[in-house]
């Protein structure tokens, strides 16, 4: 994947020529990244949560290295001397990342998903799901058998799409969206995986791309914030496109069209997977008496469900009765 450093902006503050010279190691940059991120009280949630995380991927892309390299080589790597180009690029990108508020992968292009690295740029969202958990396991507890035939629906840059073909070495992933552009990112990162022969980007509103298709397992993030989170957002979500954000008052539009028209999308014995975030307060309003499983994440992360294709046929035909 290629490497895009930052170039040096023009203007830069007082403290830049001095930084350059006081601060000599990896080490003392990172603590440094770390301290003026903090003053400036930029928001984490984009990979990292914390300024010292996101300070070690800033400096490492910087000086042309993995961000797993920190845990590798800890002692030896931050006790490394820079040269002043690198310095350079580390508070030129530490500037951009402060001024503009933008989150960190926008600037590298660069974001990791279940444990393997994606192509992003503002035609995406930033991938953050839990869903990565439920991909390492192979969804053990809800799959009696490996599915042939995936769905990611709702996949932006199709960074879900492709850690399932990863998982699941012998399915055929189709990687919904309704946005153009983000299936363009989704291609190039396709691509780059080198799965074009099994993950196929799919031009679809919801399921109109694939009309007659039934599939072993569907997994959805789709936009689901509700209309008051949507006007809370720190300035980082600002950043990522509205189109893949929010979802009516409740935040679950999306989710409801989703829910009606999955049943006629998966086999006999699939499973649909539904990311709703903080919008799982709204579920029972808006789906009373639906039965799905809230999925407990032992890595952290909540809001999303399973659900099996004959629960939501009972269900649909019991509201129809009503």
């Amino acid at each position: 994947m290629t490497t895009l450093l930052p170039e040096t902006p023009s203007a830069l503050p007082e403290t830049y020529d001095d930084s350059l010279d006081a601060l000599t190691s990896l080490l003392d940059w990172v603590r440094f990244c770390a301290s003026r991120m903090n003053e400036a009280d930029v928001f984490f949630g984009h990979g990292t949560d914390n300024a010292w995380d996101e300070a070690i991927v800033l400096v490492l892309y910087c000086v042309a290295l993995p961000p797993d390299m920190a845990q590798k080589t800890s002692d030896a790597l931050f006790s490394a001397q820079l040269t002043r180009v690198e310095k350079q690029r580390i508070f030129a990108m530490l500037m951009q990342r402060i001024i503009s508020n933008e989150p960190l992968p926008y600037l590298t292009n660069q974001a990791w998903f279940a444990g393997y690295p994606f192509y992003v740029d503002h035609r995406v969202l930033i991938p953050r799901s839990p869903f990565a958990e439920l991909i390492h396991d192979r969804f053990a507890e809800w799959l009696t058998q490996p599915p042939q035939l995936i769905m990611d629906l709702c996949t932006g840059g199709g960074c879900i799409a492709i850690a399932l073909a990863h998982a699941f070495e012998y399915a055929q992933v189709d990687a919904l969206d309704i946005s153009e552009d983000a299936l363009d990112v989704a291609r190039i990162n396709i691509v780059e995986h080198g799965l074009e022969e099994r993950v196929f980007a799919v031009s679809s509103d919801v399921f109109s791309g694939v009309i007659g298709q039934q599939y072993d397992l569907i997994v959805s993030n789709p936009p689901y914030v509700d209309a008051e989170d949507m006007g809370d957002l720190p300035q980082e979500f600002l950043h990522e496109p509205a189109l893949a954000l929010a979802a009516g008052h409740d935040g679950l539009d999306i989710v409801e069209t989703i829910l009606q028209q999955a049943p006629e999308h998966l086999t006999d014995n699939g499973w649909l997977f539904v990311e709703v975030g903080n919008s799982s307060v709204h579920m029972p309003h808006r789906f009373p008496g639906l039965d799905v499983q809230w999925i407990d994440f032992e890595l952290g992360g909540q809001g999303v469900f399973a659900v099996a294709k004959q629960t939501l046929v009972d269900y649909w035909q019991a509201q129809k009765v009503k």
